[in-house]
């Protein structure tokens, strides 16, 4: 069942991805989502430097987002058809809510990069985690965005990397439980 949250353990086992064009209102308020923020950047930082960063695109300005993501596809893809132009500007109107998480890595740091990275995802991780806790669902896309130089330069630095769009807001169909791999072929014992 999705919206089981009795225990932590039920939380972990019922948590989904939504498809973010299946999520529809209700979305969180301003303040659930600083709050999944916060619970967010609770996550395992070595070092205590927050590699990380989320920036909410709120929603009067996913018209603007999607403007952007029309600009830089024609950009790497001049003369492309109005069904690409379109598809571009579609992945900016999903959802309700939408957080834009990077990696922002400190470089120099004694902690490895590849450590500060990994933080990275698991608060985009702890960020989908949160919105579950409070009723919602989230998904997690990246696609030809997360890879765009013009894209990245509009939310963070050239020394930054998009980790994803977390699309948030409440599941209009039931979230489809997806295989899970077999225990046995992604964990072991070790024998010294």
């Amino acid at each position: 069942m999705f919206n089981d949250r009795s225990t932590p353990l039920s939380l972990l086992a019922t948590r989904r991805s939504g498809k973010p064009r299946d999520l529809a209102g209700p979305g969180p308020s301003p303040d659930q989502i600083d709050r999944m923020i916060a619970l967010a950047a609770r996550t395992p930082d070595h070092g205590k430097i927050a590699p990380w960063r989320f920036v909410v695109v709120e929603p009067d300005r996913r018209g603007a987002f999607a403007d952007l993501l029309e600009q830089a596809w024609l950009a790497d893809h001049p003369g492309a058809p109005a069904h690409e132009r379109e598809s571009a500007r579609q992945f900016a109107m999903q959802a309700p809510a939408l957080v834009v998480v990077l990696s922002a890595p400190v470089h120099g740091h004694k902690v490895p990069l590849w450590e500060q990275e990994l933080s990275a995802g698991a608060a985009a991780m702890n960020l989908l985690h949160a919105a579950h806790a409070m009723g919602y669902a989230g998904g997690w896309l990246t696609g030809w965005p997360a890879f765009s130089d013009r894209v990245r330069d509009a939310f963070g630095g050239a020394d930054q990397r998009l980790v994803g769009f977390m699309f948030i807001g409440t599941p209009s169909r039931p979230l489809d439980e997806r295989p899970r791999p077999d225990l046995a072929a992604i964990a072991s014992r070790w024998a010294g």
